[in-house]
C-alpha cells in the first residue's frame, strides 16, 4: 500500500511518498532531509504531536501552554479536555508546569509565557 504524507517536521513541506506494508513504513520517498523519513515512520506506526492551547486562570486569564513533548495523536481532545478543566493560578512564569501527566500519557504541560505578576 501507499500513502501520500507532507512533512510537518520543518518549513520545507516535503510531499512525500511512503510504502508500507503490516502497519510499518517500509521506504520513505520524496524528503530533502531525515527528518522527513523520521516523520513518515512515525506517522504510519504511531503518530504523535506537540499540543499548543491556553488555560484560563480562576479570573478567565488566558495562560498559553504546550505539551512539554509528543503526546499519542488520539490522546490530542482528552489533552485539551484536560488542560480545560485545569484552573491556572496566578502569577505564571514561561516554562511553570500546569498540568504533570496530561491524559495519562506521562507528558507535562508547561506555560509558554509568564502571565500576572
Amino acid at each position: 500500500m501507499t500513502r501520500e504524507l507532507t512533512c510537518i517536521g520543518c518549513p520545507m513541506g516535503c510531499e512525500l511518498t511512503v510504502e508500507v506494508e503490516n502497519g510499518l513504513a517500509v521506504s520513505v520517498s520524496g524528503n530533502t532531509c531525515k527528518i522527513g523519513e523520521n516523520y513518515a515512520r512515525t506517522e504510519i506506526s504511531a503518530p504523535v504531536r506537540t499540543v499548543t492551547t491556553t488555560a484560563l486562570t480562576a479570573d478567565g486569564v488566558p495562560v498559553p501552554v504546550k505539551t512539554v513533548g509528543n503526546i499519542p495523536k488520539e490522546k490530542i481532545f482528552e489533552v485539551v479536555g484536560q488542560i480545560k478543566r485545569t484552573t491556572v493560578a496566578l502569577p505564571v512564569k514561561l516554562g511553570d508546569i500546569i498540568l504533570e501527566d496530561a491524559a495519562g500519557t506521562g507528558v507535562a504541560v508547561a506555560a509558554t509565557k509568564s502571565v500576572g505578576s
